[in-house]
């Protein structure tokens, strides 16, 4: 009995440290990425990723650093880079969670990032795969704000690209910065971004 107890206290104690250098690992890495250190930033999250096997935060964030990075790049090699580990690691992050709308968003955003890198070579091949994603993230979320805000974000270039009026959209971004509101993230570490962005452009909606 006293094996047995010894036993389950061991496995407690490794599981809670387990998490406890998670959560450090992770706050380090978010600590990083808000000083500016988005590579060192990305390499921490993959470092936490190569230990939480089932967990897909570490590789969706490696992705959304590696895009971010891109829509500021104008080296197709270093954007190659990027997005094609942004790729790797989205991919990851799909196996582990299937038919999750934040992956899906984020999925959508590195086919954006390309179309925005060359629109003449990207648009017509990426343009339907990025719709389709936001439906089927609509449809899995209807309720998410970052599900809402970026498909109307992504109608709203897209209207703008064939000059057609942005304005009917509008609606859909003043509608996510309400379930901005009420939203919850189911951690510290789930995605939460995208309400600053929806204010700035319902501010620009209204000029």
């Amino acid at each position: 009995m006293k094996n047995l107890a010894a036993i389950t206290l061991l496995f407690i104690t490794t599981l809670t440290w387990g998490q406890d250098q998670y959560s450090k690992g992770m706050q380090k890495a978010f600590q990083l990425w808000g000083e500016g250190k988005a590579v060192e930033a990305s390499n921490m999250f993959e470092r936490i990723g190569s230990v939480e096997l089932d967990n897909w935060l570490p590789h969706y964030y490696v992705a959304q650093i590696n895009t971010i990075l891109s829509f500021n790049e104008k080296d197709k090699t270093k954007v190659s880079q990027q997005l094609d580990k942004a790729q790797e690691f989205i991919d990851v992050a799909k196996a582990i969670s299937p038919d999750n709308p934040e992956i899906l968003v984020q999925q959508a955003m590195i086919h954006t990032a390309w179309i925005a890198f060359d629109g003449a070579t990207y648009g017509m091949s990426l343009s339907g795969k990025v719709v389709a994603l936001y439906a089927q993230a609509l449809q899995l979320a209807p309720e998410n704000p970052r599900v809402v805000f970026s498909k109307a974000e992504w109608d709203m270039g897209s209207a703008s690209y064939f000059g057609q009026d942005t304005a009917p959209y509008c609606k859909d971004v003043e509608r996510s910065i309400e379930l901005f509101a009420n939203f919850k993230p189911e951690s510290d570490f789930h995605p939460s971004w995208g309400k600053d962005r929806a204010e700035a452009t319902l501010a620009n909606c209204n000029k």
